[in-house]
């Protein structure tokens, strides 16, 4: 069985932040199923915060294709309460680490950003410390005010000149954004370093 589970091919893990009221049918909602079910057709995992708005919208859509598999759909809930996961979660982590979580969401291999607040602007300003690719839905909210700019002015990967958060308009648009970009966006943050 350690064998098997060895040989088993590592899927990429990318975040799905955003609007956390998001309503079913808004636009926003809408995005995010549809991400989350291409997400998982084309075999990557969805993390996400796993709660309600473009976070349950996103683990409905993964689940709802033929592909899904057990594991595919993780929520890094804020608290310790693990019922208060949206009902398509499969890996239910009650981390009570608040809106500290944000960082680790945001460490995903790749982060895909769907209006949203506060919450959300965190999530990808850490994305960008990071050295992560982010996506961002030119929609209402802070993915469409980031969408086709940098955060800041570093330089995060010279090979790359159009770095920046690449911007999308539809859930095809965003999966073809990911295609292009993933392999090239491998770069680690290595934390504090002593000089």
């Amino acid at each position: 069985m350690v064998a098997k589970r060895l040989k088993m091919k590592q899927k990429p893990l990318i975040a799905i932040i955003g609007e956390s009221t998001a309503e079913p049918h808004s636009s926003a909602w809408q995005l995010a199923e549809e991400t989350g079910k291409l997400l998982i057709e084309n075999e990557y995992r969805l993390i996400c915060g796993g709660r309600s708005g473009v976070m349950e919208a996103a683990c409905k859509g993964a689940q709802s294709t033929a592909k899904h598999q057990s594991g595919d759909v993780i929520g890094l809930l804020p608290d310790f309460e693990p019922n208060r996961a949206n009902p398509y979660v499969d890996i239910v982590i009650p981390s009570a680490l608040g809106p500290f979580r944000n960082g680790i969401i945001a460490n995903s291999s790749a982060v895909i950003a769907i209006g949203g607040g506060a919450g959300t602007l965190s999530e990808m300003a850490f994305a960008w410390a990071f050295h992560r690719l982010i996506i961002g839905y030119a929609i209402d909210g802070w993915s469409g005010k980031l969408a086709g700019q940098k955060i800041d002015e570093r330089i995060r990967y010279p090979q790359i000149p159009e770095d920046c958060v690449f911007a999308a308009d539809t859930a095809i648009e965003a999966m073809a954004l990911l295609e292009k970009w993933l392999p090239h966006y491998q770069q680690r943050n290595s934390g504090i370093r002593n000089s």
